[in-house]
């Protein structure tokens, strides 16, 4: 797999949700995608929800694996 930039990364997880959130129209991926939305100075709309992916992609980076990614 290729190396992304953090805005392409950030973008895909976007685009990921957002197809999800598509086919069931959900509300708690409607309200996540409404937090982690781009507003025009670059910004997200919840910069502590920008701050919690942040620390998601160091956790993955450090070599991080959830539990749930693990089918048991």
């Amino acid at each position: 797999m290729d190396m992304m930039t953090d805005k392409q990364a950030y973008a895909a997880m976007f685009y990921f949700l957002e197809e999800y959130w598509k086919r069931g129209k959900s509300d708690d991926i409607g309200a996540l995608l409404s937090s982690l939305s781009m507003l025009q100075d670059g910004s997200t709309a919840d910069p502590a929800m920008a701050n919690d992916w942040r620390e998601a992609v160091q956790y993955a980076l450090k070599g991080g694996k959830p539990g749930s990614l693990e089918l048991k």
